[in-house]
């Protein structure tokens, strides 16, 4: 399992990934989910993967030859963000079919991708690409994407995440969603990767590639921690325990009375 999000912002994106990939109990390794590909000034592309591991490393690796071979299509012919999403659609499809003609054992080669960036002077966009080629855009409302192991970081993003948060505040957000999820499930761990990107910048942006030991990661799961247990103190109470309270408070000040005496 993995798990992987996007946040769409006014001042830019955010994409979070965990690390840790697994084919049983003692098949498990660490592999990025996390890869970029930008031509600096004109357009950057950020592309988040779940699913079979060897249908998300081979749409990889034909998405940087198609490149290199000049093979149309590719990233720098597409013209809207949402051809180049079609482009990768196209391509995991037709993997997952070559993979699946050769298989015996019925192996799922199924591929989910979270895929968002920025061309020249249009607005930064970002789709989630299904194992059958389709993809959505993220809501208005509810400005993220998420695939793999969502159900544990999805409250977080749902009270907090809005078009007009701050970009720095969002990928905090990002990475208590994901510190959520790695708690609450052992098939997502870290690294995370984490990447800020500055909308009209067309830079790869800052990336952040936080171990399980890092500082910074610790310290943010320790707050969060903190101001959870802060904010469950700070819930109202229930009626009757105001009521044994205001007893218990009579009950001492009589004490307190009858020692006077």
């Amino acid at each position: 399992m993995t798990y992987c999000l996007s946040i769409n912002v006014e001042r830019g994106l955010v994409f979070c990934s965990d690390s840790r990939t697994n084919a049983g109990m003692d098949s498990i390794g660490t592999y990025s989910k996390m890869h970029t590909f930008a031509w600096g000034g004109e357009r950057v592309f950020v592309l988040l993967s779940a699913g079979n591991l060897a249908t998300t490393q081979a749409v990889v690796k034909k998405m940087y030859r198609d490149v290199e071979q000049a093979l149309v299509p590719n990233l720098i012919t597409a013209t809207s963000m949402s051809e180049a999403a079609d482009y990768i659609g196209m391509i995991s499809t037709q993997l997952q079919r070559q993979q699946a003609s050769r298989d015996t054992a019925n192996t799922n080669f199924e591929a989910t991708f979270i895929f968002g960036g920025q061309m020249g002077d249009s607005p930064p966009e970002t789709f989630m690409i299904y194992p059958q080629g389709n993809y959505i855009h993220e809501s208005g409302e509810h400005p993220f994407l998420q695939i793999g192991e969502t159900k544990y970081g999805k409250p977080i993003l749902d009270r907090i995440i809005k078009r007009d948060i701050d970009l720095e505040r969002a990928a905090r957000c990002a990475l208590v969603s994901m510190n959520s999820t790695i708690r609450s499930n052992v098939t997502v761990g870290p690294p995370v990767e984490l990447l800020i990107y500055e909308r009209d910048s067309l830079t790869e942006g800052r990336r952040l590639f936080l171990t399980e030991d890092d500082p910074f990661a610790k310290l943010i799961s320790e707050k969060w921690n903190e101001s959870l247990i802060l904010a469950l103190e700070n819930l109202p109470k229930f009626p009757w325990e105001d009521a044994e309270a205001e007893t218990s408070e009579f009950k001492l000040a009589l004490l307190r009375q009858k020692h006077d005496l």
